[in-house]
């Protein structure tokens, strides 16, 4: 009967435990914010149904051999935000909503995964579609009571020590969390040792690339976000631009390993406006990114570990809405973001002041389908000419808000029409209780084959990688 248990301790030992003498060298953290097990399920659906199979197309991180899911509630809510949900997955404990790598009072400081990392020597890197001071990214490095105390976030960059930052740009640069004037971080980053980068060009050029570096966008181009990857040129800063020039900076010159955060910070944003379309080539930008991983741990896999999850999930997406036919296909009409088709918009009704309801419809079906390719209900058509009548004729500006913008409500309804017609349905415009998954690959991953607490993750990172959060 002893021997009996002890062999069940060992095998449990030997399931929980990673190989006795591999440690995780080069560890990849990849995060899709708001990307829940059903962003990354519409994209593989899609992605078969536009080559007309029925049989979903994975993404590389879903083949991944270990998966599970984790809970997702903060401190002191059942629905995470960024800020607390980012701090579980970067210390390892929970917090109170809005609160930045700290206990919920704000006042006691937490120590992230990535402070570890470097403690023990490895260079690293935190990287994000999103601006550098986000919650998500800003929950490695800082330590903050509000989450939107944006300078006093990027100031402590500086603090940090660490090696890569990539991402659009700062929020607040010159502006304090009580609104006054505040000396500009890119001279005292500068100052510190950081080369500040605009655009994958000026990356290309600099000679040394194992430096201190922020990469962000190039002057002129969006600072709160990169482009939709649904509005692309091929010239705009990508994350996966970013994330090579990560791995390829951190891996320079060094034999201690490196740890690289990488957040698709706008797979959220475009669930908070409920448009499953770019939802679909955010999860396909981000999945890109972990494309990269998976090539450096194929060259490295005794010593890499690579762990992809979200913080949250956002806008309760649903795959199907009746019908047992889906329609996802009909996603792949629309060619701009619903954030663009409203700046688009806006252009029509500023530049053609008495643009006729042909006019909008001819727009509408040219960035999303409607009309030409799918048919449209009559009363779809009805709410669009009505608004089309308060918005253009009546003058009557109607708008459409989530939380990172407010859109045209004619733009809004387009893409609410499209959804319904492609199957989809939403919840909500923001975060829900749903799980976040979770996949694994590489030294220690067998541990990530169960249910867990997000603030699990950054402990079993630790375990694998023989870190210390203490």
């Amino acid at each position: 009967m002893k021997k009996h248990v002890l062999f069940l301790f060992f095998l449990v030992f030997v399931h929980v435990t990673p190989t006795f003498g591999q440690e995780a060298k080069y560890i990849f953290y990849l995060i899709g914010d708001g990307m829940g097990l059903n962003q990354v399920n519409l994209t593989e659906i899609h992605q078969a149904e536009i080559q007309h199979k029925n049989s979903p197309i994975p993404l590389v991180f879903t083949q991944f051999p270990h998966v599970g899911f984790a809970s997702t509630h903060s401190l002191s809510n059942g629905v995470t935000d960024s800020g607390a949900g980012g701090t579980a997955l970067a210390v390892g404990k929970k917090t109170k909503n809005g609160v930045i790598g700290m206990d919920s009072t704000g006042t006691i400081p937490y120590k992230s995964i990535a402070y570890a990392a470097k403690e023990q020597g490895k260079k690293v890197g935190i990287i994000t579609s999103v601006s550098i001071d986000h919650a998500t990214p800003a929950s490695f490095y800082a330590h903050q009571p509000d989450r939107d105390m944006y300078y006093e976030i990027g100031k402590e960059i500086i603090t940090s020590n660490f090696d890569f930052f990539g991402g659009s740009n700062f929020l607040k640069p010159e502006t304090t969390f009580d609104h006054k004037k505040a000396p500009s971080l890119f001279p005292i980053l500068e100052k510190a040792g950081y080369k500040v980068l605009k655009g994958k060009d000026a990356y290309a050029q600099l000679k040394n690339k194992s430096d201190k570096i922020i990469l962000m966008n190039s002057d002129g181009t969006p600072v709160d976000a990169l482009k939709y990857a649904i509005d692309q040129k091929p010239s705009d800063l990508k994350l996966v631009d970013i994330t090579s020039a990560a791995i390829n900076s951190l891996h320079q010159d060094n034999t201690n390993g490196f740890f690289l955060m990488i957040e698709g910070g706008k797979i959220d944003w475009a669930c908070h406006a409920n448009d499953a379309g770019t939802t679909i080539q955010e999860v396909l930008d981000f999945n890109a990114s972990a494309q990269l991983a998976y090539e450096f741990y194929q060259k490295y896999p005794k010593e890499t570990l690579i762990v992809v999850t979200a913080d949250h999930e956002t806008g309760g997406l649903g795959i199907g809405n009746g019908s047992s036919s889906l329609k996802t296909k009909f996603l792949s009409h629309q060619k701009t973001s619903q954030s663009e088709l409203s700046n688009t918009i806006g252009n029509l009704r500023k530049d053609r002041p008495n643009a006729t309801w042909d006019d909008l419809k001819n727009l509408i079906s040219l960035q999303t389908g409607l009309f030409s390719k799918i048919e449209v209900t009559e009363t779809d058509r009805k709410a669009l000419q009505d608004a089309y009548q308060k918005s253009f004729l009546d003058h009557q500006k109607e708008t459409a808000k989530s939380l990172y913008a407010s859109d045209d409500k004619i733009a809004a309804l387009s893409i609410s029409i499209l959804n319904r017609m492609g199957s989809i349905s939403w919840a909500s415009n923001n975060h829900s209780a749903a799980y976040a998954p979770v996949y694994a690959i590489g030294v220690g991953s067998e541990q990530f084959s169960q249910k867990m607490d997000n603030t699990d993750i950054p402990k079993k990172i630790a375990t694998a990688a023989k870190l210390s959060l203490d």
